[in-house]
């Protein structure tokens, strides 16, 4: 049993160990891999892992040794399931192994900024306190989250952890999702439109797929739509947002910050105009990365392959 990794190394940086997957057949590691070399790789294999290695239709019809693909992630577009379905290939994700991670990092996002704790400590460094005529000061309004309320655009699991987190603070959480669940209502939690909860929100953390219908979601006119002063958040996919619309929106003031952990090419392009947009936070798709989270991960693929092996695949996502 031939097993390739194509791009184990955001995964695996060397913290982890592979030993699950080395009993399961004969392993080879790649911690990258270019798409001049995809098909030199995985010719003799017959279980292909890939994070974000596109494996599209013209590598796959090339590929007749393999039949089954593990996705090392929840999201699979990098695979063309219907081709793969076509072709009596099996594949595979990993739901909800980063759940918890996403929305601590969605978190951590709200409470900097009410708090600014990263540019404080800095002052404080630079001997801000130290030259202080009081005991105490400020460099940015300080915000309560008790009674702010929290849109959640995409309510699957992760919209739905956030909201736990949410309650705890005491917020107010108005919900978008395509599904609602009227069943999950409560006096702090709403489902709502697209309209009133851009209007009505402090906050908007965005948990939906990337699709047809998602794509550039956030663009000139729900920003227009949105709160003045109003933060937004991105830990889905970055093509939901327009990038201008939003760097626009941050430099006029419209949006008082935004944080994002995901952009519409990663890594991020030098050009990105959120590089140069006031009060934006950028930090590198790393929400899913907690060591606790890729154990998880890990744990999860081994348990998919050994049950494809057995004969009774989970967490298929081509299935007829």
């Amino acid at each position: 049993m031939k097993i390739v990794v194509l791009d184990g190394y955001a995964m695996n940086p060397g913290d982890l160990s592979w030993t699950g997957m080395e009993e399961i057949g004969e392993l080879t590691l790649y911690e990258r891999t270019e798409k001049e070399v995809i098909l030199e790789r995985i010719a003799h294999a017959e279980i292909v892992l890939t994070n974000k290695v596109v494996l599209s239709r013209e590598i796959l019809e090339k590929a007749p040794s393999v039949k089954y693909i593990g996705v090392m992630a929840t999201g699979y577009n990098v695979v063309d399931t219907d081709a793969a379905r076509e072709l009596g290939i099996l594949v595979t994700n990993v739901p909800a192994y980063s759940t918890v991670s996403v929305a601590q990092l969605v978190f951590a996002f709200i409470l900097e900024f009410c708090h600014h704790v990263g540019e404080h400590s800095r002052a404080v460094r630079e001997g801000a306190w130290t030259a202080s005529k009081d005991f105490t000061f400020w460099n940015y309004p300080l915000i309560e989250l008790d009674n702010k309320t929290l849109g959640i655009i995409g309510y699957g699991a992760i919209g739905q952890a956030v909201a736990k987190l949410a309650l705890s603070f005491g917020m107010n959480i108005k919900v978008y999702s395509r599904t609602e669940k009227k069943e999950l209502e409560n006096d702090k939690l709403k489902f709502t439109g697209l309209q009133q909860l851009l209007e009505h929100s402090d906050f908007i953390s965005l948990h939906c797929p990337l699709t047809e219908e998602t794509k550039g979601l956030i663009n000139a006119d729900s920003l227009s739509r949105m709160k003045t002063g109003a933060y937004l958040i991105n830990t889905s996919r970055g093509p939901v947002i327009d990038e201008q619309a939003v760097a626009d929106a941050l430099n006029s003031g419209k949006l008082a910050g935004a944080a994002v952990d995901v952009v519409s090419a990663e890594p991020i392009k030098a050009e990105n105009p959120l590089l140069g947009a006031k009060n934006c936070i950028i930090t590198p798709h790393f929400a899913w990365a907690p060591v606790e989270a890729r154990i998880r991960l890990m744990n999860t693929l081994i348990a998919n392959i050994e049950a494809y092996l057995k004969g009774n695949p989970i967490n298929v996502v081509n299935r007829k």
